[in-house]
């Protein structure tokens, strides 16, 4: 009923300027428009409040990098263990942009021996530290895992990743996964951004 009294008073006024322009000065008219937009906000206001919210929601956050940091404060936060003096976001977030970097924006040149594959990665600025960060690291993981037997070196513009192969199949399964499949390679990837955002590396 209220909405309805403003609403009818606002529209006979603007009438009433309307038929009558030397009765709406310039200051009457814009003391008009604000208490018509006023009243349109106040409607807005009570339709977004009395509407009910959608039965299903939308479960990803919009950017997988957005996404993998709204899901790890989401567990520090339900985490009572959590200690927010040595949490770090910042540093996960840089790692993320150094998996973006090292994935859409480095080239592979791969080079086959008698018992190993090398794949000698390279890139043009940010994406260098991204490959010199990762791709030691995860030749580690991957030789201490006990997936594949692969070393790194660095070089003036990434890194040369080398992995040991003992038979045809094992070739056959590094060459086809090639050297963005092998950084994929393992479950380590989830325990480094946990450990990461709680400050432990």
């Amino acid at each position: 009923m209220k909405k309805t009294i403003l609403f009818t008073a606002v529209s006979l006024g603007l009438l009433s300027a309307i038929s009558n322009p030397g009765w709406a000065s310039s200051d009457a008219m814009t003391n008009m428009q604000g208490k018509m937009d006023h009243a349109a906000m106040g409607m807005k206001m009570n339709m977004d409040k009395n509407s009910e919210k959608p039965a299903i929601l939308p479960k990803e956050g919009g950017q997988a990098a957005f996404a993998t940091i709204a899901e790890i404060v989401a567990l520090l936060k339900n985490d009572p263990k959590t200690d927010w003096s040595r949490v770090n976001i910042n540093a996960l977030r840089e790692h993320l942009v150094d998996m973006n970097e090292l994935t859409l924006n480095t080239s592979v040149k791969t080079t086959l021996a008698a018992k190993s594959i090398a794949f000698n990665i390279s890139g043009k600025g940010r994406a260098i530290r991204a490959i010199q960060n990762m791709v030691p690291a995860h030749s580690s993981v991957l030789r201490n895992g006990d997936l594949y037997n692969a070393a790194a070196e660095l070089t003036d513009n990434g890194a040369i990743m080398r992995v040991e192969f003992a038979n045809k199949q094992q070739l056959s399964e590094i060459k086809a996964l090639g050297f963005y499949g092998l950084m994929a390679t393992g479950s380590s990837h989830q325990v480094h951004h946990m450990q990461m955002a709680l400050g432990n590396m």
